[in-house]
């Protein structure tokens, strides 16, 4: 009996130290879209890493689809990874993705200057890169994901300005992005056109749902595979387990609309002023967002939203 057991715990041990792997790369750390756009060559070089997960049921010389999953301000939390692995144990991989960590940071709430969007999104292809010559992945198959701050580095993904500068051989499958930051409309919406899906609370004031509403309106008028699901009763972070607080030195983005020019340059909503520095995204910020947005949990949001994260990835990673 003794035995037995040994040669189950063995067994196991083994299965879940080969199922799972430390994936590093060289990204860089661009403030801005701007600099991603017109000065990525001269960009601080910056090591990143993250946790690459196969499935359980792994067989010698299969590959896989894959789900690129991108943290928020808080960095990793249960819920996230509650969906990635839901998403192993439907037969797909996912690699956690950690720019904080890789850069010496916890969180960025209140700040958003310490690691940016342009950061993590130079770091999503820089992985994708690497990754698509894993030989257990199908680099034809891969999604993305994020929540909140790592909802915007889904979106942004795909517009055409960056991607032309970081890489135009490798392409996402499908985006699903968890309350990102929609209210930074680029003048020039030229995207790809990835099937793509934003989930968001009504009550959201973190990341306005209203916002992204609106981001949907201009996104259809250029005929884009783009949708948005909008939970009642819900706020920021809906998906979590926990209960509704208030985050005090958040950033409350009910009521700015921001601009992004051609070169990526992101405009403050008054006097045109491009935050493309972190005292001026501080100065810009402040003057359009207050404090204070409530977050956490809703019941009925978080399995509505188990399940169509579910079925959206079954529906572009796993069907013919």
């Amino acid at each position: 009996m003794k035995n037995i057991f040994v040669l189950l715990f063995s067994i196991i041990f083994f299965s879940n130290i080969f199922s799972q792997e430390e994936i590093s790369f060289l990204s860089s750390n661009p403030f801005s879209f701007k600099d991603i756009i017109e000065n990525l060559d001269n960009q601080e070089q910056q090591e990143v890493f993250g946790i690459l997960r196969l499935p359980s049921n792994i067989s010698q010389d299969e590959k896989f689809p894959l789900i690129i999953g991108v943290a928020g301000s808080l960095g990793w939390g249960p819920h996230h990874l509650e969906y990635l692995e839901m998403y192993r144990d439907m037969g797909i991989a996912t690699f956690e993705l950690n720019s904080f960590k890789s850069r010496g940071v916890k969180s960025t709430v209140g700040t958003q200057t310490e690691v940016t969007t342009a950061m993590m999104i130079l770091d999503v292809y820089r992985a994708l890169e690497v990754l698509s010559n894993h030989p257990s992945i199908d680099k034809n198959n891969v999604a993305l994901t994020g929540w909140s701050l790592g909802g915007a580095v889904t979106l942004f993904s795909g517009w055409k300005p960056l991607k032309n500068k970081i890489n135009t051989e490798l392409n996402f499958s499908a985006k699903l992005a968890f309350y990102p930051a929609c209210f930074a409309i680029p003048n020039n919406m030229d995207f790809e056109d990835t099937p793509t899906h934003i989930l968001i609370g009504e009550l959201d004031t973190w990341t306005p749902a209203e916002a992204c509403i609106e981001f949907e309106d201009m996104m259809k008028k250029k005929s884009y595979d783009f949708n948005v699901t909008v939970y009642e009763d819900s706020y920021h972070s809906f998906d979590r387990d926990s209960e509704v607080k208030i985050k005090e030195h958040a950033y409350d983005f009910s009521e700015c609309r921001l601009k992004i020019r051609d070169d990526g340059a992101v405009l403050m909503n008054f006097l045109n002023i491009p935050m493309t520095t972190p005292f001026r995204q501080k100065i810009g910020l402040l003057c359009c967002a207050k404090r204070g947005p409530k977050f956490g949990g809703n019941p009925i949001s978080r399995k509505k939203s188990f399940e169509f994260s579910k079925n959206f990835m079954s529906q572009h990673l796993l069907l013919d």
